[in-house]
Parts: C-alpha cells; sequence; structure tokens
C-alpha cells in the first residue's frame, strides 16, 4: 500500500481528503496550517482538514513555516505528497523526496489564474468556464506539469460559494482518476505555456471595493466574486456599506450617474452603473451591523435608502 502524505487547509480540501480515505489510501500524516483564531471572541480554532484527519486517526502535521521545519515530514516513509489549497509553498527537498513526487490539486485550467484565489478570478473576470487541474509542484507556484484537467462551465448564478463546491467535487473526482496512473508510472504530463499563465493572488481590501464606472455585469461580477467571502463593499453616506447581493437590470437609466440610487421598492435598490444600466441589490450589511435582507432594513425606516444618493 502506497503512503501519502496530504496537505491542506480549507473547506474546499476537505472532500478530497475524504474521498482519499474512502477509497482506501494510505494517509500516512496530514499536513496543514497552524489553529487560527477566530471570530469575535478570537477563540483557537483548527483547519477543517485537521479537524477531518483527527476524526480519522490520523497524525496532524502544524508548521508556522513549512520551510523552516519540512524536515519532521521525511521522517516519514512517504511514496506521494498531495496537496490541495495548503496554504505555503514546499521546498524542492520536499518535492523530491516522494518516489512518486508532488501534486496539486489546483482549482483552475492552468496556466491560467495561478496563485491563492483562482475561485475568485475565474468569476471577477467574467470567465465563461473554470475546472481542476491535477500537476506536479515545483518550487515556482502553480507552474509544474500538467497531469490532467477537468472543465466546467460557470454559471451566470454561481458565486464564489456554490463554484467552490463544484470544485471541490469536481476536484476529487479528476484526483481518484488519475492516482491510478501516477502509481503505475503509465501518466504523461505537459509543461505549461508560460506565455498563456495569468494570475489570482489573495484577494486585497482594495478589490474588495465596488466600482460603480464599470459595466453593471463588470459590477454584478465583481459582487458574486466576492460572494460569500470576503464581500464587496460600497460606500453610502460616508459609511461603509457591505452588498450581499444583487442583480443585473439591464434598463437604460440614461439620466442616472454611476453610484446613483434611480429606484426602490420594499425588497430592493437599484444603482446604475457606467453603462447606464444598473445592479438591483437585495442584500446588504450596514455598517456595524449584520447581513441583512434590503427588505428587513427598510421596514427600519423607509427614508434609510434615499432615490438620488450617490454610492461610491
Amino acid at each position: 500500500m502506497k503512503k501519502i502524505a496530504f496537505m491542506g487547509t480549507p473547506d474546499f480540501s476537505v472532500p478530497i481528503l475524504e474521498k482519499l480515505i474512502e477509497e482506501g489510501y494510505q494517509i500516512e500524516l496530514v499536513v496543514t496550517q497552524p489553529d487560527r483564531p477566530k471570530g469575535r471572541k478570537r477563540v483557537l480554532t483548527a483547519s477543517p482538514v485537521k479537524e477531518t484527519a483527527l476524526k480519522n486517526n490520523i497524525k496532524v502535521f502544524q508548521p508556522e513555516k513549512l520551510k523552516e521545519s519540512y524536515e519532521e515530514i521525511l521522517k516519514y516513509d512517504i511514496d506521494l505528497i498531495i496537496t490541495a489549497a495548503y496554504g505555503q509553498l514546499l521546498p524542492n527537498e520536499l518535492l523530491d523526496y516522494p518516489e512518486y513526487g508532488s501534486i496539486n490539486v489546483h482549482a483552475s485550467l492552468l496556466p491560467e489564474l495561478r496563485g491563492g484565489a483562482p475561485i475568485h478570478y475565474s468569476i471577477l473576470q467574467g470567465k465563461k468556464e473554470t475546472g481542476i487541474t491535477i500537476m506536479y509542484m515545483v518550487e515556482k507556484l502553480d507552474a509544474g506539469n500538467i497531469i490532467s484537467q477537468q472543465a466546467i462551465p460557470i454559471e451566470k448564478t454561481d458565486h464564489v460559494g456554490t463554484l467552490h463546491d463544484k470544485l471541490s467535487i469536481l476536484g476529487k473526482n479528476l484526483l481518484i482518476e488519475t492516482l491510478p496512473e501516477i502509481f503505475n508510472k503509465t501518466n504523461k504530463s505537459i509543461e505549461q505555456d508560460e506565455a498563456l499563465a495569468t494570475f489570482a493572488p489573495n484577494v486585497s481590501r482594495e478589490l474588495e471595493r465596488l466600482d460603480w464606472s464599470k459595466s453593471h455585469e463588470t459590477v454584478y461580477n465583481h459582487i458574486r466574486g466576492l460572494h460569500p467571502w470576503p464581500v464587496a463593499y460600497t460606500t453610502y453616506k460616508q459609511e461603509r456599506m457591505k452588498i450581499w447581493w444583487g442583480t443585473p437590470d439591464d434598463t437604460i437609466y440614461e439620466a442616472g450617474k454611476p453610484g446613483e440610487i434611480v429606484k426602490k421598492d420594499e425588497i430592493s435598490f437599484t444603482v446604475v452603473c457606467g453603462n447606464k444600466k444598473a445592479i438591483q441589490i437585495t442584500e446588504i450589511q450596514p455598517a456595524g451591523k449584520r447581513k441583512m435582507s434590503v427588505e428587513e432594513f427598510l421596514r427600519g425606516a423607509d427614508d434609510l435608502i434615499e432615490i438620488g444618493e450617490i454610492m461610491e
């Protein structure tokens, strides 16, 4: 039985680890990020992958800096390393250690969208499809040879949450299909075309702010490309307001300015974008408050949203 070290951290990685266990692969070690403070009370919390490992009585290793602590992993008789959204780069000494190499389950169609937020950027950029790549790892970020790939469409109603779940399932299935050929040493791999490489760095605070001067399709992609985390925001009456959800409105508002509230009803309000079309906002989070529907927000006082005001 071949021995595997699995390296992952967030929810995305959990179905992949669970599938490996279900299929009978011997997971010798799970490597994940250290426990982190979470929530308002900053309670020290284990990663989803750690919780899964412990439930299955698998040893867990949580280095703060893998490059300084990787030798601990070399103590195990590992035949293959599998990573999925682990969150740290692996040093060459570790990548080259297992007989069957080190592979990664990456949530994009490489060489597009290398980096830590490929699901977000696939929606932010308005792509029609994305997918999973199983690749050999090298020390350069997501640049190794491609072993297998599978694409799925991005639906107009998809957001980061729905696409995340679809890709996690696709990832576990493609990995299980790919592993036998890796262990038989019959798999092929192809080099990535560096000229086609694009990048998806972790989402910055600056990227979270909506730009109403863009087209309504771009603004819609921005909203769903940050939903349900970290969530896009705008400024209304000099206070930050998170925009949790909205949908495109193809009506032409010829007199409307970018960011202007041009219409409201009991359950929504409408904001004009740069192409004179708009977004109908239905779910928000006002400064200092919890997430709520626009209907609930306006129930408190109808004049909380005023037609003619500008969101920035």
